[in-house]
């Protein structure tokens, strides 16, 4: 979490509950402005009406942990994972930070790879998203 935090400075990356939406659209969902609601005020701890990078991190990790942790984890790196590779590449890794409202530059998100990045592949395999996701 302290390599997103570095990157990610808390005023930036805010995502509200119509970018939320599209976000799940893009994945398949079709929630209704009430879920929609209703999973931003969970969320959003700091009650300023948008969900923040850390607020969602804090969702995808910890709400796998009151249920099927594997399940939620799994999930969150399919999210990320967007060509089903098996890996997350730099570019897939910014597709997804832009739209959850994360305008990252290029240096930032090779940072983030190279953190995350264990075996030195220059991507994210699942094992690595995990054991990052697990140092928060």
């Amino acid at each position: 979490m302290e390599m997103v935090r570095r990157v990610n400075p808390p005023t930036l990356g805010e995502i509200t509950a119509e970018e939320l939406r599209d976000v799940m659209r893009s994945l398949g969902q079709n929630p209704t402005e009430s879920e929609l609601q209703d999973i931003v005020n969970e969320l959003d701890v700091d009650h300023t009406g948008t969900i923040d990078f850390d607020e969602f991190l804090t969702m995808m990790v910890h709400k796998g942990k009151a249920t099927d942790e594997e399940a939620e984890l799994r999930a969150a790196f399919d999210v990320f994972d967007q060509d089903g590779s098996g890996t997350i590449s730099a570019d897939e890794m910014r597709r997804v930070m832009k739209s959850i409202g994360e305008n990252l530059t290029d240096a930032e998100i090779d940072e983030m790879i190279r953190e995350a990045d264990t075996d030195g592949n220059g991507t994210i395999d699942y094992e690595e998203f995990v054991r990052l996701m697990n140092q928060n």
